[in-house]
């Protein structure tokens, strides 16, 4: 008896914190918006998932994301979006939410500031 109620109170403890994720996760749910600030870069090292990172290339950074995702960004500023995968790390400047490659920054047009609002979404 006792060990039912064991295995009943460690279900629903998981139950609850997978639940508590998935709320505060904007990030964990398929398709949902994360809005932020993201900056580019250009280097020509590995990236964390072990490529070699290619500017040109239409890739991103995020902290959690699983390594190939596909994200929609939409550039706040003026509109205009790409769909990248994620491959690297990052970002490690507090406030931002995604390194972009140069070649999606460029097509986003914020190469100039370096940085600009964002608002993203699993494709």
């Amino acid at each position: 008896m006792m060990m039912k109620k064991q295995t009943a109170l460690a279900a629903v403890t998981l139950a609850a914190g997978l639940m508590v994720g998935a709320s505060a996760s904007p990030s964990a749910a398929a398709g949902a918006a994360q809005c932020g600030r993201a900056s580019w870069y250009a280097m020509h090292t590995r990236t964390a998932s072990g490529e070699r990172m290619n500017p040109s290339a239409l890739t991103a950074a995020h902290r959690t994301l699983p390594f190939g995702t596909r994200v929609k960004v939409t550039n706040q500023s003026n509109g205009r979006t790409v769909v990248v995968r994620i491959n690297d790390r990052g970002p490690f400047i507090r406030g931002r939410v995604l390194d972009l490659s140069k070649g999606a920054a460029n097509q986003l047009g914020f190469i100039g500031s370096g940085h600009t609002a964002v608002c993203m979404a699993r494709v």
